[in-house]
Order: C-alpha cells, then sequence, then structure tokens
C-alpha cells in the first residue's frame, strides 16, 4: 500500500469540444495506485480512474460528501458546490430525498411516457415540415425533456426562456461569474417559491402540489429544503437529458455500423441507450468529491481521513476489467462485471435515471424511426460547444435526413 503523495496532476483532462475521453485515463488506470489531481480550486484530490475503485468510493458509507471542517472544495469553478441534497449524507440526505422518489419510480416515469412520445413526435413532425437542415438541439433536444419535467413538476412549460437561464447557476463551472451564480439561483429559488405558494392554496395534479403541501403539513421538512429541491429538480431535470440526446446522436453518427443496428432492430434501443451512456463522457472533469470519514485503503494507497477523492466516472466506464472492449461502442453489448455508473452509484445514484432512461429511449426511437439516414449538416469540426459548464454538450447541431 502507498502512502507517499506524488506530484498532482493538472486536472480535468477532458477537452470541451469534443466527446472524445482524454487518453491520459487509460494510462493512470493502468498505473498500480490511483494518481492526485490539482483542480482549479480548491484542495488536492484523489482520482479513482478505475471502474472498481470508482464504484467502491461512489459506495461506501466510510466515504461522505460532506464537506470535513477545514477542508475546500475541489472544483473546477470559483463557486463551491456544497448545498443543498447532493452535499448530504444518509439518513438526512435520504429523509429528502424520499419526497421525490415515488415520482420517478419506473411507474411512475412509465406513466409519462405517453407524454414524451407525443412530444417527440411532434417536434420532428415539425422539422419534417419545415425541412433540413434544422437543428437538433434547438428543435428537439431542448424542447423534449423541458416538455417532461415541466409535465410532471407543475411548472409552465413556456416560462423555458427564463428558467432555462437561472438553471444555470446550478451547473455553471467557470462560465459565470460568482455573483451572477448567485443572482441566477436567487431568481431560480424566487421563481420555484411563487409556484410552490401558489400550489399551497390551489393544489394540482403534480409533484409541486405534493411538495406544498408536505412543506405545510409535516414539520420534519423546512421550507428552504422544499424550495432547494424542487430548483434542483426543475434545473437537473432537463440539462443532463437535452446534453446527451446530441450527444448520442452524434456518438452514432460517428459509428454509422451501430446506428445501422438499431435502426434494424427497434427493439434493442433500450439496450443501446445504457451502452452510450456508459460510453459516452458527459462530463469535462469529475465532481462532487467524496471525503474519507476515516483511513481507508481504495486503489493501491492510503486515502486518510478527510481527503477527498473524485470518481473518474467517464474513466471507469471504459475499464477493461469491467467492460470487454471497453473503448468499442456495441448497442448490444451484454454482460461486464458491473452496470455501468453513468447515473453514479451508492447513496447519491442519480433520482432521475428512470426519467432519463425513458427520454432518452424515446429520442432515439423517434428520431431514427422517422428520419432516414440521420446525418450532420455541416462537417463535424464546425459543430459548436457549450463552454464554461461541468457538462460537455453542443449549442446547436445542425442536420439532415432522408
Amino acid at each position: 500500500m502507498d502512502t507517499t503523495r506524488p506530484e498532482p496532476l493538472s486536472y480535468p483532462f477532458n477537452r470541451s469540444d469534443t466527446l472524445e475521453l482524454d487518453e491520459r485515463y487509460a494510462l493512470l488506470r493502468a498505473e498500480p495506485s490511483m494518481a492526485r489531481v490539482k483542480l482549479a480550486y480548491g484542495d488536492e484530490a484523489w482520482l479513482a480512474t478505475r471502474y472498481a475503485d470508482a464504484r467502491f468510493v461512489l459506495g461506501d458509507a466510510r466515504f461522505s460528501r460532506v464537506l470535513p471542517p477545514g477542508r475546500d472544495e475541489p472544483r473546477l469553478g470559483e463557486q463551491n458546490l456544497t448545498a443543498g441534497m447532493l452535499s448530504m449524507d444518509p439518513p438526512e440526505q435520504t429523509r429528502i430525498r424520499r419526497l421525490a422518489t415515488k415520482a420517478f419510480t419506473n411507474r411512475g416515469v412509465e406513466a409519462l411516457r405517453a407524454v414524451a412520445v407525443e412530444v417527440a413526435d411532434d417536434l420532428v413532425t415539425r422539422m419534417i415540415e419545415e425541412g433540413p437542415p434544422a437543428d437538433l438541439v434547438a428543435n428537439f433536444a431542448v424542447p423534449l425533456p423541458v416538455t417532461v419535467i415541466c409535465t410532471l413538476l407543475g411548472v409552465p412549460v413556456e416560462d423555458h426562456p427564463l428558467f432555462a437561464e437561472w438553471s444555470e447557476g446550478f451547473l455553471s463551472a467557470t462560465g459565470l461569474t460568482p455573483a451572477k451564480i448567485a443572482e441566477h439561483q436567487g431568481n431560480l429559488w424566487q421563481y420555484m417559491a411563487k409556484l410552490l405558494a401558489e400550489r399551497t392554496t390551489d393544489p394540482k395534479d403534480d409533484l409541486l402540489s405534493a411538495l406544498a403541501q408536505v412543506r405545510e403539513s409535516d414539520d420534519r421538512f423546512t421550507g428552504q429544503e422544499i424550495l432547494q429541491l424542487s430548483a434542483g429538480l426543475l434545473a437537473a431535470g432537463h440539462e443532463t437529458t437535452m446534453s446527451q440526446i446530441p450527444n448520442f446522436v452524434l456518438t452514432l453518427v460517428q459509428h454509422p455500423a451501430e446506428l445501422a443496428r438499431i435502426k434494424e432492430d427497434p427493439a434493442i434501443i433500450p439496450q443501446a441507450v445504457e451502452e452510450l451512456m456508459r460510453y459516452v463522457p458527459l462530463g469535462l472533469g469529475s465532481a462532487f468529491p467524496r471525503y474519507a470519514k476515516e483511513d481507508v485503503e481504495v486503489g493501491g494507497v492510503l486515502v486518510e481521513a478527510g481527503e477527498a477523492v473524485l470518481a473518474a466516472i467517464g474513466s471507469a466506464n471504459r475499464d477493461d476489467t469491467a467492460f470487454p472492449h471497453a473503448d468499442t461502442l456495441d448497442v448490444t453489448r451484454q454482460g461486464g462485471t458491473g452496470p455501468h455508473i453513468g447515473f453514479s452509484h451508492g447513496a447519491h445514484h442519480c433520482l432521475g435515471a428512470p426519467l432519463a432512461r425513458m427520454e432518452l429511449q424515446v429520442a432515439l426511437s423517434t428520431l431514427v424511426g422517422r428520419l432516414p439516414n440521420l446525418r450532420l449538416a455541416v462537417p463535424e469540426e464546425q459543430l459548436r460547444w457549450k463552454q464554461g459548464g461541468f457538462m460537455r454538450r453542443l449549442t446547436e447541431m445542425p442536420v439532415s435526413w432522408g
């Protein structure tokens, strides 16, 4: 077991203008022990690049999301990420998470599938009527998850131009100043507080109404906890899927044989979504570090109490020891030593994973089924990528078909 502290590497590794996984991850997976990394802000951290190590850190109760006293969170941007449910451990985290769990069960999400199918079909119909080229981001990837999460929560879809901008306050790394992040977060909280107040006196059949009633009737939850949860669900409930729809399409366009397999057998789409979640590294780098609550041996090193470990999910999902030929996209992939951790793992496994899966399945099914010969309408090097965020996503994606 290694007890030395090697010179830290500058992190993150990935570029923001591509979906490629930086080759340094493969080199680090082959090393006998974890590497040390230094982000732009905060303390140094250990980097878990192998599947077994990353999954262990994410799932073991000896690691915490609560920032220890005297520590500075390793992070990409100036703003600290310690806020709300994502910075809690069970049982406090479980107490709040339970409020929304029922809405995101497989059964609850399946009730929304018909809505998603209808929305996706209408969006593609408009694209066909207007003719190619069309921007897949603005015309499909944005409105589909926005409409679904608004339907679930009970947020007016027409307010998307407002809360889309404010959501950046939760998702920006370097693209916004701390003051602008605080302003956006404050605006979103005020907006959600207004909706919660309306649902208190005029409840409807939506998740915000259920949360508003909890706030009024159950003293185990504070108004601030309900507000933060509501705002977080709105912000996270559309941004990730909005990013992954064009990311998945771009990846399939880059792998025409795999796209052809989906066209030939649409029944494999759920399996294809899981493989794309494994294969496509969404994050620019790792975020939300785990802190050792005691000395713990991981990945050939002793992580001392209070030290941070970053789980490199994109790298872990490309680990050959977990997924044979992991750098190969195989939309019919079977087996592996365990499930991918594209939705994280453990207590902070993505609450909205069932919703994201359903939306991505509907998106691929509709696009592949209704737009034959789907392809980029511009050379790949002309695609524009969003800068300054935690996630890698296209700002626009001109496509053609037929």
